[in-house]
């Protein structure tokens, strides 16, 4: 069980982490990490305790809103995740720098596609993420939908993807 926290600054660039460290070495992803179970962490804590540790920025519950929920069955072949994808409600600036997992690097909306990002981020979640988020929609009062999507990654060459909510319509 893991969180994603999508940041975001003031020309609304995504931070992202080039990763140097398993899972994703090489690749580029939002910060975040493991829950941790054993305290009883909840994914909101857990959120707020990955911003304070990856970025040194200490946020607040009403700082961060739930954008969506992503199960992976069969990542890499083997492990399944359950992800809370979070946003930071508010624009945060600095500089890009170094961190012990990697480099914090800040990225336009429409390049991170081009990024070397996991197939289902490229493919699945990024979309959602775009589609979701107040910060890159100018949602105003109203924030857009949460979502839940199940991504079966047993087939490597083409994974099933169950768009569990808000529910497709034909």
């Amino acid at each position: 069980v893991a969180v994603l926290v999508y940041v975001f600054n003031s020309q609304r660039e995504l931070l992202l982490l080039h990763r140097a460290r398993a899972p994703n070495r090489q690749l580029y992803s939002p910060i975040g990490g493991k829950l941790e179970q054993a305290l009883g962490e909840s994914p909101y804590a857990c959120a707020l305790r990955e911003a304070h540790e990856e970025i040194g920025v200490d946020l607040a519950l009403t700082d961060i809103r739930l954008m969506g929920m992503v199960s992976e069955k069969a990542h890499e072949g083997q492990t399944h995740w359950l992800m809370f994808c979070f946003e930071v409600m508010r624009a945060l600036d600095f500089p890009p720098r170094q961190i012990e997992e990697g480099r914090l690097e800040w990225v336009p909306p429409d390049a991170v596609a081009g990024r070397n990002i996991p197939r289902t981020d490229r493919e699945v979640i990024w979309p959602l993420i775009k589609k979701h988020s107040v910060m890159l929609n100018d949602a105003g009062v109203q924030a857009p939908e949460t979502f839940s999507v199940h991504i079966d990654c047993t087939n490597a060459d083409s994974f099933q993807v169950t768009h569990e909510h808000p529910t497709r319509r034909s």
